[in-house]
């Protein structure tokens, strides 16, 4: 599945929760989708959380 479909889909279930749920359900499914994600991605990569949190900065030092 294409990056622009998966986005065309999460910004679909915002759409849903905003609307039917109000901002709080909006909010609850952003936090969520952003936690998922970061879960996918640690998984699929086998990278170290912490190596996650630092950012885009792997250079040795």
């Amino acid at each position: 599945m294409s990056r622009a479909v998966i986005g065309m889909l999460v910004g679909m279930a915002l759409a849903f929760a905003g609307w039917f749920g109000g901002f709080g359900a909006f909010l609850l499914v952003a936090a969520l989708g952003v936690v998922g994600g970061v879960l996918g991605r640690l998984v699929d990569e086998g990278t170290d959380w912490r190596e996650f949190l630092t950012g885009g900065d792997r250079r040795p030092r």
